[in-house]
């Protein structure tokens, strides 16, 4: 197993995570008194599953036709392009 990528993975996603709309969202699910805790987790797990692989199966597939040099300056302009929306938004 590639321990280097695994950590550094686990990490960005880990980080990018906290306090984001995600975790708000779990949070405020999980704060029901009336909602099993551990049907918040699985669901939230889950979505988070989903959404993970979906990005890999695009990523994988858009890689075909883009080189990862391409693809890395399409995703910061991408970031840079939703900060400044959102400021002036």
């Amino acid at each position: 197993m590639e321990w280097r990528v695994f950590l550094t993975v686990f990490g960005t996603i880990f980080v990018a995570e906290l306090g984001d709309k995600t975790q708000l969202a779990t949070l405020l699910f999980a704060a029901d008194e009336g909602i099993n805790k551990w049907l918040v987790f699985a669901a939230a797990s889950l979505a988070l599953v989903a959404a993970s692989a979906l990005g890999v199966l695009v990523g994988t597939g858009i890689s075909q036709y883009i080189g990862e040099r391409m693809l890395h300056t399409l995703a910061g302009v991408g970031f840079i392009a939703i900060g400044i929306w959102t400021l002036f938004r």
